[in-house]
């Protein structure tokens, strides 16, 4: 899990404190000419990339509606059984045996319920959710135009199931590299794959997870990630496999809020699939490394 940035770092300029931020997680400072990796693209996106089109990708119920218009027939969409703001009205909403709560504008909280929900223990448990501003913590633009908010959806798996996660990274409308992270509850594995499931040597910086025989619905992962991620130049669409079929998670724009350390063969080799856009690809004069102030020699 990455940190985040002490609140006084906010008085410095928003380029300034994504280059500390990205120093202090990769060790050295973003380029400040052309980005090659992944993980300097993905500063440069987050940093730089304002496009409309990036928007509602953090936005779950936004997340929600895409995949059921952009892959409808290729995957199922989790049931929403509840939104709003607090949870004391879930008392009158009818929920199955097992559902799970989020927050809509941001990550990493999740609470796993069963049967009628204690609204006063789940008010305790998720007080300031709502109102968290995630975005200035995290630093990743998109989510400030999440709705503020929590979902009871359905809970994708059987009793004592735990689905993988299938990760597929998707450049210009192609699958390039899927991943399968196991072991969630005892601490997250990896093992990633070519779109063709030629294993790859890296793991995303995870412990090893268990080699995967290649898939018979192998065809329908990459399709129903290539039709979510059309028309983005990369974009990380995360689905589930469970009782038979595809289920869509959610969208990812920026992966590991670009912080995550990469082995450097596998940021290179994913930072050569990924072409930024234009517009995004140049550094406005703002942000560029300051000249050196020539004095006149008053001496």
């Amino acid at each position: 899990m990455e940190e985040f940035p002490p609140a006084w770092t906010r008085l410095l300029p928003p380029s300034w404190r994504r280059a500390r931020t990205y120093r202090r997680h990769h060790g050295r400072l973003p380029p400040w000419g052309e980005p090659r990796t992944f993980t300097e693209k993905l500063n440069r996106r987050i940093t730089r990339d304002r496009r409309p089109l990036l928007a509602p990708t953090c936005d779950k119920l936004a997340m929600k509606e895409h995949f059921a218009r952009r892959a409808a027939g290729l995957l199922h969409v989790p049931h929403t059984y509840w939104t709003g703001t607090d949870v004391t009205d879930l008392a009158g909403v009818e929920l199955p045996d097992r559902w799970v709560l989020k927050p809509n504008h941001s990550c990493r909280r999740v609470l796993l319920g069963e049967g009628r929900p204690d609204s006063a223990d789940l008010a305790v448990r998720t007080a300031g959710w709502v109102a968290e501003r995630y975005w200035r913590k995290s630093e990743e633009w998109a989510y400030r135009h999440a709705r503020p908010c929590l979902l009871v959806e359905e809970h994708v798996g059987g009793p004592g199931e735990v689905p993988a996660d299938l990760k597929v990274l998707v450049f210009d409308g192609v699958p390039r590299l899927v991943g399968v992270h196991t072991d969630r509850r005892d601490g997250l594995r990896g093992r990633l794959y070519t779109d063709d499931w030629e294993p790859l040597p890296w793991t995303w910086g995870y412990p090893p997870g268990p080699d995967v025989p290649r898939p018979p619905w192998l065809p329908d992962l990459l399709a129903a990630a290539a039709a979510a991620a059309e028309g983005f130049d990369m974009l990380r669409v995360d689905l589930y496999r469970s009782g038979g079929r595809l289920w869509g998670g959610e969208l990812t724009p920026y992966p590991g809020a670009g912080l995550s350390r990469l082995e450097p063969g596998l940021d290179a080799w994913l930072g050569g699939w990924w072409t930024l856009p234009d517009q995004v690809h140049r550094m406005p004069a703002l942000c560029r490394r300051p000249r050196a102030v020539m004095r006149p020699n008053t001496g």
